[in-house]
């Protein structure tokens, strides 16, 4: 149960972020097809660099990424039915985590949720610009968090912590 759980929790998070990246792309892809000025490119250079620092590095590499491999490898040695059963929520910190993660996710996600409304309403080229910088944030979590992925369980010592309630790890 717990290595199925582990498993079905890092390919749920993973589709979940390759789905954004396939549908945003699509979405980035079509802002090309205007007349781009100089002003598109340079606000889509900044946005791309922006980011990738803040939200492919930052975010995914130091904290996110991490955090699920850390709470997928936690799943595989403390197995659990309802937690293999819902293990991308659980992975990323939605239950069975310490009040500040639950409270972090809960909230990172409905920020998402409400920048994802706001670009929806910019025009192309500029939602395109947009996107195409959230493909490249997007893009960057996604090999982060393969990398931390197989070294969660291929090395015994993964210094990370689960954020779990009870302290384990």
């Amino acid at each position: 149960m717990g290595t199925f759980g582990a498993i079905w929790g890092l390919t749920g998070v993973f589709l979940l972020l390759g789905s954004a990246v396939y549908r945003l792309f699509v979405i980035a892809h079509a802002a090309f097809s205007y007349d781009l000025r100089w002003q598109h490119w340079m606000t889509l250079l900044l946005c791309v660099f922006f980011m990738a620092y803040a939200e492919g590095y930052r975010a995914f590499q130091q904290r996110f990424s991490p955090r699920v491999a850390a709470r997928a490898k936690y799943l595989r040695n403390h197995p659990n039915v309802l937690h293999a059963l819902l293990a991308p929520l659980f992975c990323m910190g939605f239950f069975h985590a310490t009040r500040r993660r639950k409270i972090t996710s809960i909230s990172v996600t409905a920020g998402i949720i409400v920048l994802i409304v706001l670009v929806r309403l910019l025009p192309q080229p500029w939602r395109g610009i947009i996107d195409l910088s959230v493909v490249v944030g997007l893009a960057w979590g996604i090999v982060s968090l393969g990398i931390y992925s197989v070294q969660a369980f291929s090395s015994g010592d993964f210094d990370y912590p689960p954020d779990v309630p009870d302290g384990k790890s």
